[in-house]
């Protein structure tokens, strides 16, 4: 609609998981360093937490993206509302296996055989648990304990990471056999002032264009008015492209930027 306008190469502000818009700021480096060293090297289990809105999924997607995808079978669980037993067949579904088993021993059986199989043709296996914190049966959490049991005399057979929102750290704390076995963790926050603006270029250059849009003044606003979540700098930002694209302005400005908060707080179009 507007990306032409404005000299993209496509919107630079879709809250979609695309790891090519992935920014790191100083802090995010160092969850994403550590996580990433931790699923290359088969450690056992990684987390990652933080707001709604601060880049957890999309920061799961570029570790995952990482990984050799020749040598490595992944599992994306997104909705983890589950009985043991449902979750575990969800992680074999996953990793492409269909079977009609019934019983945990079964289960878990089948689960090992398929972990043992992928090691022998020299792949890792990892579980990737999205929206954590919507886990509400303490018996999975337990079950995400065991699958850390899974393990040779000198490597795990499966790499965890889980990710959710700040709650989900506060249960597996609570559940010291799991906390206990997370080898690294790690908190996305909201971005201050200087954050949001390089956040804003980084995805403008992603987007296919290197000069700045939004005034200094302009990102200050939206940094405030978003509390430094980027979904919601994303939100105001895609707004305010296609306000500038109508309106044929050359730069988004503070005025500009107060007047579509002041627009979304009445309602208003």
């Amino acid at each position: 609609m507007y990306e032409a306008y404005w000299g993209l190469g496509e919107k630079p502000f879709e809250n979609t998981p695309d790891p090519r818009f992935l920014f790191q700021s100083d802090g995010a480096s160092t969850v994403y360093r550590l996580a990433l060293y931790a699923l290359e090297n088969n450690r056992g289990a990684a987390m990652l937490s933080g707001e709604a809105g601060c880049g957890k999924t999309l920061m799961a997607r570029a570790l995952v993206q990482e990984l050799d995808p020749d040598k490595t079978e992944v599992a994306l669980l997104t909705n983890p509302r589950w009985s043991p037993e449902e979750f575990l067949l969800e992680i074999l579904y996953q990793l492409g296996h269909e079977e009609e088993l019934q019983g945990r021993t079964k289960i878990v059986h089948r689960l090992h055989e398929v972990l043992y199989e992928n090691f022998e043709a020299g792949k890792s296996t990892l579980v990737l648990i999205d929206e954590g914190q919507l886990i509400q049966d303490q018996a999975v959490l337990e079950e995400i304990r065991l699958l850390l049991n899974y393990q040779l005399n000198d490597a795990f057979l499966i790499s965890l990471l889980l990710v959710g929102e700040t709650q989900m750290a506060q249960q597996v704390r609570d559940f010291a056999p799991l906390d206990q076995r997370i080898v690294t963790r790690g908190s996305l926050k909201p971005l201050g002032v200087d954050e949001a603006g390089q956040y804003v270029a980084h995805r403008l250059k992603v987007a296919g264009r290197s000069e700045p849009i939004f005034t200094q003044g302009a990102i200050e606003q939206a940094t405030d008015y978003a509390q430094g979540i980027p979904r919601k700098i994303n939100n105001i930002c895609d707004i305010a492209l296609v306000v500038g694209f109508s309106r044929k302005l050359a730069k988004i400005d503070a005025e500009w930027v107060q007047r579509l908060i002041r627009a979304e707080g009445s309602h208003g179009a």
